[in-house]
């Protein structure tokens, strides 16, 4: 890579181990070179190593980030885990290659929203859809889901006067792997008083699992299995 810049007398020995310095800082993705080059083939667009060097509107060439995307959108495919719901249990998940760019970019979107939820980062849990209407200590003591008469919504009281009001029972019953999250983070806090940052973490994680219960509908409805 250095062959050309080596031999420009212009450049002394300080800017080539500049260059140096920059070149190996760059990202070298951990992916299966003779997989990259399937999946080159099959969308007939190249690829790039780094996706900070890629716009993320960019959609003529595909980088690192665009696969896991992918990725995590096949694996919170409803239809993916009944399917292979017996193999996912004993060996790693086995994800089929894209048919085309189109259900690609699809996939591609639909997985980076999932994953910008996961990560909190995503400018849809600004708008929180739960409530926190009654002030007091704030002491977390034995967090109870009480449903609404509608049985979708519902108040997590976490003691006897103060509770998250309009919470989904999707998103309270929400599995991430083995674990329920909207339970588990206040049953790891009982005993504790939830400051103001808590509350509306909290928030963002139940509109988080709301949001991605929709998109994995979604998913199933543009990944025709």
């Amino acid at each position: 890579m250095f062959s050309p810049t080596l031999s420009n007398p212009d450049i002394d020995d300080k800017q080539v181990d500049k260059l140096r310095e920059k070149d190996a800082e760059k990202r070298k993705p951990n992916l299966d070179r003779a997989i990259v080059a399937k999946i080159v083939k099959k969308l007939k667009i190249p690829f790039i190593a780094d996706h900070e060097d890629k716009d993320v509107a960019d959609q003529s060439q595909f980088s690192p980030l665009d696969l896991l995307d992918y990725i995590y959108a096949v694996l919170h495919s409803p239809k993916y885990r009944d399917t292979y719901k017996e193999f996912l249990k004993i060996d790693f998940p086995r994800i089929p290659m894209p048919t085309g760019k189109r259900l690609f970019w699809q996939m591609v979107g639909l997985g980076g929203q999932i994953r910008q939820l996961h990560l909190l980062e995503s400018d849809m849990l600004n708008r929180p859809i739960t409530t926190f209407p009654i002030g007091g200590d704030c002491m977390v003591e034995k967090p109870v889901f009480k449903p609404h008469k509608d049985g979708e919504l519902g108040d997590v009281w976490i003691n006897e006067d103060q509770y998250f009001g309009n919470v989904p029972k999707l998103a309270w019953e929400f599995y991430i792997g083995g674990y329920q999250p909207a339970q588990k983070w206040l049953k790891d806090r009982k005993g504790r008083e939830l400051s103001v940052d808590d509350i509306r973490h909290y928030q963002k994680m139940i509109l988080s699992m709301a949001e991605t219960h929709r998109l994995m509908l979604e998913i199933d409805e543009v990944w025709l299995w």
